[in-house]
């Protein structure tokens, strides 16, 4: 797959077999690539993964072209975008650090307090680090990996992906809030943290009141929004693990300490998406009100319990019953949990395709999940497994799964699935042949290796 239809040695979401179309959330070229999952990051997790599980070298090249893809993308603030252009035209209006861009200085320059007062005004938009959607943490969290497997294979690195690696720690480090939260995006490199005076530390709390119909304020700087502090923290425990510098640890343990703050006091002791600087649940899009939100609420119990795991320390462990308690009292009758519930009432909300706030929900928009999957069963085996210091079991993967998917899988290593693809103009192409879907390559590469190392694959 990496000889068909890598491009500068990353990949998008979806492309088609021959390589000529692919798209990530947005459209793609032969020369712009995907980073937000499952995009190039994802893929070389795979690539890791496959080198770890067979000692095949080629896995690891492959993987390796994927961590030069991702050190040509990172920009000067430090982090990466959703994509990475490779074309002279649209690379040269993006300060790519490789590219050495004459006013990188400028960009590094943070007026006082810092943070979301700063980064929101946009003044340097082609610069932004993106934790929105995993997007810098899951490249970060590769190339960390990358380098620890070519240290192991190879007994060594390489100076330039030691410096992109630093470089991108210092900066998701620095951004960090006082709080312990991390934010959308910034637009520079971070010299130093947010001020504390602007952005004190609280405990959150219910706002006196808000408002029914979307305010455009966008002031949420501490965001739990798809998992952007939770997926930093797992990087940074990542880090710490892979580095033993204890820098990380403590970035860690005060996302951790960000998300005890964070829960909201009874009666609804979960989380919402995000918070204010005075730490009150507020609006970010349309559709995403302030608001006790499922979704996030779930991802920040795992993130609790991971902490707990890599530290030892029982304050991350606090929060969990009475969260998992009051989460169940919101499920639905089909099961399902919703993605909002109403501050203090606690009914559910949805919107309609007006996108005006309902308890209706006959007429959602299609595009976001007002209503999802609970984990809350799981979630709380799991917690209690830790409170009861078990080991879990290893979950028994199927032979003729492992079948199915070899018997599916093409010359190419890749596997076709019906479906289409977006041209560089953003229309539909549906080929005959079928895409190949990366997140699909993932899931059966990671099944595959998993079977490798089990008790079912040995004779």
């Amino acid at each position: 797959m990496s000889t068909t239809i890598a491009d500068h040695g990353g990949y998008a979401w979806v492309s088609s077999v021959d390589g000529e179309f692919s798209n990530g959330e947005g459209a793609c070229t032969n020369d712009r690539i995907w980073v937000q999952p499952p995009g190039t990051p994802a893929v070389g997790e795979a690539f890791l993964k496959a080198y770890a599980a067979t000692g095949d070298a080629s896995h690891l090249k492959a993987a390796s072209e994927v961590g030069k893809a991702l050190i040509e993308g990172q920009v000067v603030s430090g982090g990466w975008g959703y994509s990475i252009d490779f074309g002279d035209a649209e690379r040269a209006k993006i300060p790519y650090r490789t590219s050495a861009p004459v006013n990188a200085e400028k960009m590094n320059q943070t007026p006082e307090p810092g943070g979301w007062e700063i980064w929101r005004q946009r003044k340097w938009k082609h610069n932004k680090t993106v934790l929105d959607d995993d997007t810098t943490s899951a490249a970060l969290s590769f190339l960390l990996r990358l380098r620890h497997m070519l240290q192991q294979s190879t007994k060594q690195s390489s100076a330039t992906l030691d410096d992109a690696i630093e470089v991108a720690l210092t900066s998701t480090r620095l951004a960090q809030y006082p709080v312990g939260a991390w934010g959308h995006n910034y637009d520079r490199m971070p010299r130093q943290q947010p001020s504390v005076s602007h952005y004190p530390i609280l405990d959150a709390s219910y706002p006196d009141d808000w408002s029914r119909t979307w305010t455009k304020e966008y002031a949420g700087c501490y965001m739990l929004n798809d998992n952007i502090t939770q997926n930093m923290i797992g990087m940074m425990l990542l880090a710490w693990q892979l580095t033993g510098d204890d820098r990380y640890r403590d970035s860690a343990i005060r996302g951790g300490e960000f998300l005890l703050r964070a829960q909201m006091p009874d009666p609804q002791p979960a989380w919402a998406q995000q918070y204010d600087r005075h730490m009150h649940p507020v609006w970010d899009r349309k559709f995403e009100p302030p608001a006790i939100s499922g979704s996030e609420s779930q991802t920040a119990i795992e993130t609790l319990m991971d902490l707990y795991e890599a530290t030892q320390d029982a304050r991350f462990l606090q929060p969990i019953e009475p969260a998992i308690a009051y989460l169940k009292t919101c499920l639905r009758p089909d099961g399902g949990l919703p993605r909002y519930s109403e501050l203090k009432t606690n009914k559910p909300l949805y919107f309609n395709l007006q996108y005006e706030l309902t308890s209706d929900d006959s007429e959602m928009p299609d595009h976001y999940g007002f209503v999802g999957k609970s984990r809350l069963d799981s979630i709380e085996q799991r917690y209690l497994r830790i409170r009861e210091r078990k080991t879990e079991k290893a979950a028994k993967i199927s032979a003729n799964r492992i079948a199915e998917i070899l018997a599916a899988q093409h010359d190419d290593g890749g596997w076709r699935e019906p479906g289409f693809v977006r041209d560089p103009d953003g229309r539909k192409v549906t080929p005959e042949e079928g895409v190949i879907q990366s997140a699909t390559f993932v899931k059966n590469v990671r099944l595959l290796c998993d079977y490798l190392g089990s008790s079912e694959a040995k004779p």
